[in-house]
């Protein structure tokens, strides 16, 4: 997959808490007409921005977490003119990763 613009709408933000009782720590959302693994619409993690809660965001897809125990793959979004490291992902999302067995593969 090549780096693709994307807009993502957030429907979990900063500070929202599921019903397994994690707290999110970024924003995280969906891109609409863009279907994932679990014939639902593609889920995003939204990177390398300030901790605040969003609505929307409009950016670029640098990486894809694989989930060998699942069928979904998440997409790491950040902002055009930024980047991140593997090392940066796994740290940022790792509050929801840790539950799967999962591994980052880098656009």
């Amino acid at each position: 997959m090549e780096k693709l613009k994307v807009n993502v709408t957030i429907d979990r933000p900063v500070g929202y808490k599921d019903s397994f009782g994690n707290t999110y720590l970024v924003n995280y959302g969906f891109i609409a007409g863009e279907f994932g693994g679990d014939d639902e619409e593609q889920d995003a993690y939204i990177l390398n921005i300030p901790s605040e809660k969003l609505m929307y965001f409009t950016g670029i897809v640098t990486a894809v977490i694989h989930r060998n125990d699942d069928n979904e793959t998440k997409w790491i979004v950040i902002p055009e003119k930024s980047s991140i490291t593997e090392k940066e992902i796994l740290k940022q999302t790792y509050f929801i990763e840790q539950y799967f067995d999962s591994y980052v593969e880098m656009l």
